[in-house]
């Protein structure tokens, strides 16, 4: 299944498309794969699968922890194309959320080749805009990758149309301010930035997916009446790093969250 599908799936269903993210290698690469398989089992739509990075600007500290881990661990790059095989597997979408630095190392067209030929669908890039992106559009192109851009609640009406124009899979909206991690409550720009980048997608039939800060159903439920996709990243990593010694109690934790959630972007608010 691609992300567009799981995306028309969804719409016929009559509700939006949880994304759940978790950074590869975490907390080491067989236990990422299982709790990544285990957030599928429990209604994850489409997965998001981290690099982790040395300087990690925009993530907060529960993903820092968590990427941190990985490094500590032996993290490569092919660990990634690891992880990402045994989830596309399942035959849900799954994409990688990097920054772009480790993409550049690997090499852009390197990169592309090994992320289709693991069963990725796509690419999230946070630090790349389109306008810098010639190089990876071009290899995505190529291979029939998704090319996921961020818009921001910072970003002009011009911005998020150029950003909306480059996209492919789904337009990622980062709904506040600042650094990513878990919230009480979710952000008031959210709303508007989702209103302003579905006009601009509305020609081109783009979904817009939310992140940043969601932690529980109510919230998906509050982001799921605006937004196609409710994006969720640092709960889930949370839930895994509560339980650093015993694995079946953090994956317990993982599938009672995904469950929540899942049922979250279904009752809508």
């Amino acid at each position: 299944m691609s992300v567009a599908e799981a995306f028309e799936k969804a719409r016929s269903e009559g509700r939006a498309v949880l994304v759940g993210y978790l950074p590869a290698g975490f907390p080491d690469v067989e236990g990422g794969i299982d709790a990544l398989l285990t957030m599928v089992e429990a209604g994850c739509d489409v997965i998001e699968v981290g690099v982790p990075y040395t300087d990690p600007v925009m993530d907060g500290p529960t993903i820092q922890a968590a990427a941190q881990q990985a490094l500590d661990r032996g993290f490569r790059i092919a660990d990634v194309f690891r992880t990402v095989e045994a989830v596309a597997a399942t035959g849900t979408p799954t994409v990688v959320m990097t920054y772009w630095n480790p993409v550049e190392r690997y090499g852009v067209d390197r990169f592309a080749q090994d992320l289709a030929a693991a069963g990725g669908a796509g690419l999230i890039t946070p630090d790349l805009t389109p306008d810098y992106a010639p190089e990876w559009i071009g290899a995505a192109d190529k291979r029939d990758l998704d090319k996921i851009f961020l818009v921001a609640p910072s970003s002009t009406d011009a911005r998020i149309a150029s950003t909306v124009a480059a996209s492919r899979g789904f337009v990622y909206a980062t709904a506040v301010m600042g650094v990513t991690g878990a919230r009480a409550s979710t952000s008031d720009l959210a709303g508007p930035l989702v209103e302003r980048t579905k006009r601009a997608a509305s020609a081109h039939d783009l979904p817009v997916g939310v992140g940043l800060g969601v932690s529980n159903g109510e919230q998906a439920a509050e982001v799921a009446s605006y937004a196609d996709a409710v994006i969720v990243g640092s709960a889930f990593v949370r839930a895994l790093l509560e339980h650093p010694e015993d694995r079946e109690a953090g994956l317990a934790a993982l599938r009672s969250l995904t469950e929540d959630l899942a049922q979250g972007v279904r009752r809508r608010a």
